[in-house]
């Protein structure tokens, strides 16, 4: 199965954060299934690194090793993405967030995140928000 992991599941997985859940851990550990980061994760990253609003443990240029390591892909945003962001309503903000969820939708990949404001986005569609 494929899934599209979160900014901040990405970082958590990486860093063996406990706040990962036991469900995102088996998922992404899984080698039956696919796992896919945003290209946006990897540019909310580098801007967050750059800005010294997140602190990795070693520079940025080495988070895709992190990638390549765990045998994760990188998803780039295609129009098609563009145009399903655009779309959205304005449950959240975040332009990051928002332009992986119309990822998940357009490439209908359940989508990993801890975050439950994606529930109102996906509540109509055939994917969901896994935890």
């Amino acid at each position: 199965m494929k899934y599209l992991i979160d900014t901040h599941v990405f970082l958590w997985f990486n860093a063996g954060n406990e706040e990962l859940s036991t469900t995102a851990r088996q998922l992404i550990e899984d080698e039956n299934n696919e796992i896919f980061v945003s290209i946006a994760s990897l540019w909310e990253i580098s801007i967050k690194t750059s800005l010294g609003k997140l602190d990795l443990k070693g520079e940025y240029e080495t988070v895709i090793d992190d990638v390549i390591e765990n045998d994760m892909q990188i998803l780039s945003i295609n129009f098609i993405h563009t145009v399903l962001q655009y779309k959205l309503p304005f449950h959240h903000k975040d332009p990051f967030d928002r332009i992986i969820i119309a990822q998940a939708i357009a490439e209908n990949m359940n989508l990993i995140s801890k975050d439950e404001m994606i529930d109102a986005y996906l509540a109509d569609k055939p994917i969901k928000r896994i935890w």
